[in-house]
């Protein structure tokens, strides 16, 4: 139980309080981020921290593997149960995770960061060609 800042503190259950929220909460180390698909409590209460979280309803590891894959984790089920039956506000990146999770229609950023994705390395691509060209000028004279 916490208290409720405003003109008149009362105690309240977190769980019961408010809208929820599902976001990302960041584990893992330094340079080795993970995180965990969490319900958090309204915001009214407080940042969001390893003891205000709810429920854990998927993971998700944003480092490719060995394979060149992200791996996401989601119990669709209590996904469905929060957002349907409970109303929740779900974040942007989860918004995204659960559009290409086929949940959900996809987010428009989804589609934002894939054309800056292939911007990028349409880029990297024309310096690396740039910079072979001036090598292989360079060692022609």
């Amino acid at each position: 139980f916490v208290y409720v800042r405003g003109a008149m503190r009362k105690l309240v259950n977190p769980k019961l309080f408010g809208r929820p929220s599902i976001g990302l909460a960041r584990f893992g180390c330094t340079n080795r981020p993970f995180f965990q698909i969490c319900v958090f409590p309204d915001r009214a209460l407080g940042r969001r921290h390893e003891g205000s979280i709810i429920e854990q309803v998927g993971t998700f590891d944003p480092l490719p593997n060995a394979h060149n894959e992200k791996l996401v984790a989601l119990n669709i089920e209590r996904v469905k149960y929060w957002i349907g039956e409970r109303n929740v506000h779900v974040s942007v990146p989860v918004l995204e995770l659960l559009g290409l999770s086929g949940l959900l229609p996809l987010h428009p950023k989804t589609f934002i960061r894939a054309r800056d994705n292939r911007e990028f390395i349409a880029a990297n691509e024309a310096q690396r060609t740039a910079e072979a060209a001036a090598a292989a000028a360079a060692a022609a004279a």
